[in-house]
């Protein structure tokens, strides 16, 4: 499972990062905070595209790795997303 979370200042970059992130495979679970089970080299290609389009001395961009057994073990409280679907265990039908 691969975390990606940002700070963005500027709405259009903001956009851009959204549309990478969700290209690749990530799923919004927060404004802010998207997650997904995606491969080294998927995230390898987020990074590239994210350093065209951020603005390094303004922006934050995290990206997390975790393995299974330590995303099983997370805790979730409040409102949550479906863990179902970011481990793309149940299928989403989208229109």
């Amino acid at each position: 499972m691969t975390w990606l979370i940002y700070d963005i200042t500027d709405d259009r970059t903001r956009r851009e990062l959204i549309k990478i992130a969700q290209k690749h495979g990530l799923y919004r679970v927060q404004k802010s905070v998207f997650l997904g089970n995606i491969e080294k080299d998927e995230t390898d290609e987020i990074i590239q595209e994210s350093k065209k389009v951020i603005n390094l001395r303004e922006d934050s961009l995290y990206i997390f790795p975790v393995c299974e057994a330590d995303y099983k073990k997370a805790t979730l409280l409040g409102l949550s997303f479906e863990k179902d679907i970011v481990q793309d265990e149940k299928p989403v039908l989208f229109f």
